[in-house]
C-alpha cells in the first residue's frame, strides 16, 4: 500500500494513527487535502496515484465532489483539469486542521502509554518486602 496523504497507513499497512484511522478512512478527505496541498489543478490521474486509488473511484468522488460545489473541472483541450473552488478549499482547510489535532491526540496516547508501560515496568522490579 502506498503512502497517502493523511498518513492514514504507513506503507507497510499498519496503522499510524488509531484516530486517522478511524474517523478518516475514506479517499475524499485525502482526496480533498491532496488538491489543497497540491501546485494549482491537478488531473484526476495524479490525484487517484496521490491517494492511491483507483481511476473510476477517484471519478465518482470527484463528481460527488463537483455536484456539492467543492471543485470544479476545467477544460483543456481533451484534459480534464480539477481544481478546488473557494468552498472546497475552506472544507478541505477544515480537515488539514482535524488530521493534525488528531496527530497531536495520537502522539500524546502513545506518550501516556508509554508512561504506564514504564510506571508498571517499574513496579514489577521492585523487591517485595
Amino acid at each position: 500500500m502506498g503512502v497517502n496523504v493523511s498518513g492514514v497507513m504507513k506503507s507497510s499497512g499498519k496503522k499510524e494513527n488509531d484516530y486517522k484511522y478511524l474517523f478518516l478512512r475514506d479517499k475524499p478527505v485525502e482526496m480533498l487535502v491532496l488538491l489543497k496541498r497540491g501546485n494549482g489543478p491537478k488531473y484526476a490521474t495524479q490525484i487517484s496515484k496521490g491517494v492511491d486509488c483507483t481511476y473510476s473511484h477517484t471519478i465518482k468522488v470527484l463528481e460527488k465532489f463537483k455536484n456539492l460545489g467543492l471543485v470544479e473541472f476545467k477544460k483543456r483541450g481533451r484534459i480534464k483539469l480539477v481544481s478546488l473552488t473557494p468552498n472546497g478549499e475552506d472544507v478541505a482547510h477544515d480537515f488539514e486542521g482535524i488530521i493534525r489535532k488528531f496527530d497531536r491526540a495520537n502522539i500524546e496516547n502513545k506518550e501516556k502509554n508509554k508512561n504506564k508501560k514504564e510506571e508498571k515496568n517499574e513496579i514489577k522490579k521492585k523487591p517485595k518486602k
